[in-house]
């Protein structure tokens, strides 16, 4: 049994481990010194308004209905396009925007229009649903401040359709 190689061997991994939290340490006080990713809004001039055109609040549409965008004060740049003063418009529908901190969401209830389309073709299940357009900048986040409608509740009917 030879003692001398165990202790280097034991003294080889320690210095190691000692390399290891050495290492370990400063890259956490590198990480410390950088700065903070924070999120940063667009900024939106005061007056900036949108809101829904048609159908308004109360009304009653066929199941397949347009939707007609309305903005002022503001411009409209496809979604990637980074224009001061511009942005670009995202249909809500039956839901309100849980997070202004976050992009938002592209899903069934986030419509985006990120072309810079001001209207669109809706088709909704009969029933009572609610609109609100929210703009977004060329990176899907709510200006600072948001630039958004009033949220309307229409009401969508078979009976209208083919009318």
């Amino acid at each position: 049994m030879n003692l001398s190689s165990g202790m280097q061997s034991e003294t080889a991994g320690g210095m190691r481990g000692r390399l290891l939290a050495s290492v370990l340490a400063a890259s956490a006080a590198c990480l410390w010194t950088l700065p903070a990713v924070a999120t940063e809004f667009t900024s939106a001039p005061d007056g900036a308004t949108a809101w829904i055109v048609s159908p308004q609040d109360g009304d009653t549409v066929p199941t397949r209905f347009k939707v007609v965008f309305g903005l002022t004060d503001f411009g409209i740049a496809p979604a990637g396009v980074e224009v001061a003063n511009t942005g670009h418009h995202h249909l809500l529908i039956d839901t309100e925007l849980a997070d202004y901190s976050q992009p938002i969401p592209a899903d069934a209830q986030h419509r985006h229009f990120g072309k810079g389309q001001t209207e669109v073709e809706l088709e909704l299940l009969p029933g009572q649903h609610t609109l609100q357009l929210v703009l977004g900048d060329y990176l899907h986040r709510p200006h600072n401040p948001p630039v958004q409608s009033q949220r309307i509740t229409i009401n969508v009917s078979e009976q209208m359709d083919g009318q």
